[in-house]
């Protein structure tokens, strides 16, 4: 029997989200009953009452202007705070850049792992350290006061406050991606741990191979060709892929969310940027390291492409086409096309490294 296919085997282990000291752009802050997490590197953010419930998701575009922050901090009276480098940008609405005023971030708030709020004041983790600092004001360094960090609360992957709480993202483990709260994280008060929303977790580095299995790069035959005759053959004739996204199989990512029209405008939409992150990732993110800039991001089409090619007496010849998937399903169909003497499939991977 040809062979049609092919045969995808892959050894499922346990994946992890980016952590914020390899995410670029990427953070997470709170303020009120409102959640964030920012996407730079999309150019847009989340909005969530709820990251346990997944509780009205809402997903705007960043303004250019706050776009490439180093941290992202909400505070009381709806104000966020863009860190980059020494200085920090205010506004009032980061969709808008509304209101916009630079300060210098004061010398003893520099070089922070971690910026959140939480009631009058700020705070910045200084993970290596295993202290945070408090203050009511970064630019002038005022009211401001060092605690050691609980053993509980060091290894955080993401911190947030709101006006109540402060919160960090706990790395993975046997039960899945969590996020914990504590009354102070000196002396780690009245702590609790939540489960994300799978809708949440899908927004995040590295989320979709959790909720949807880490990616993967595959050859499959798209065609056989034989030649049973006594006599070699010339075969010319125009074979038929498909090329480009799969929209409909990573829609369901989108089912919970809210998003706004410059952000659904993208090519491909919101589920194809977060799927394209997903597969520059590395392997221990469930990504696959490479680089789809140039694939077809838009929806799959079928298109021709001809072929003549000279075969042997009863040799056959396959056509390979080269696709990238998550979990057990291909839901990018690259253009990279091979022919081979051989039912074996190809072994190089065709795209440029991420």
């Amino acid at each position: 029997m040809p062979l049609t296919k092919s045969v995808i085997c892959r050894i499922f282990i346990m994946v992890g989200i980016v952590p914020k000291k390899e995410a670029c752009g990427v953070d997470f802050c709170g303020v009120d009953d409102d959640y964030y997490i920012v996407r730079s590197d999309l150019n847009c953010y989340m909005r969530c009452k709820n990251f346990n419930e997944g509780e009205d998701i809402n997903i705007f575009s960043l303004h250019p202007s706050c776009r490439d922050g180093d941290h992202y901090v909400a505070h009381k009276d709806d104000l966020f705070y863009i860190i980059k480098g020494n200085s920090y940008r205010r506004v009032t609405n980061m969709n808008k850049d509304e209101d916009a005023v630079v300060y210098t971030l004061h010398p003893n708030c520099q070089g922070g792992d971690h910026y959140l709020s939480s009631g009058d004041y700020f705070y910045i983790i200084f993970q290596n350290r295993g202290v945070y600092r408090r203050t009511k004001n970064m630019n002038e360094d005022e009211d401001s006061e060092e605690f050691a960090l609980h053993p509980n609360c060091k290894n955080g992957l993401y911190y947030f406050g709101i006006k109540k709480y402060y919160y960090f993202v706990k790395p993975h483990d046997e039960w899945g991606l969590q996020y914990y709260r504590s009354g102070n994280f000196n002396q780690d008060e009245g702590s609790e741990t939540f489960s994300f929303h799978p809708s949440v977790i899908s927004f995040l580095p590295g989320g979709l191979a959790i909720t949807k299995g880490s990616s993967f790069g595959t050859w499959e035959c798209i065609k056989t060709i034989s030649n049973d005759s006594d006599t070699p053959v010339t075969w010319t004739k125009k074979i038929t892929k498909k090329v480009g996204y799969e929209k409909e199989k990573m829609s369901s990512i989108e089912h919970n969310w809210k998003i706004s029209l410059e952000v659904s405008m993208e090519t491909g939409g919101l589920s194809a940027l977060i799927a394209k992150s997903q597969f520059s990732l590395k392997t221990e993110y469930g990504g696959s390291s490479v680089n789809t800039e140039r694939e077809n991001w838009t929806q799959a089409t079928e298109v021709e492409e001809s072929l003549s090619i000279t075969l042997q007496p009863k040799k056959s010849m396959y056509i390979w086409q080269y696709q990238l998937g998550m979990g057990s399903e291909s839901v990018l169909h690259c253009r990279d096309t091979t022919v081979k003497n051989d039912s074996t499939p190809p072994t190089d991977n065709p795209l440029p490294p991420a």
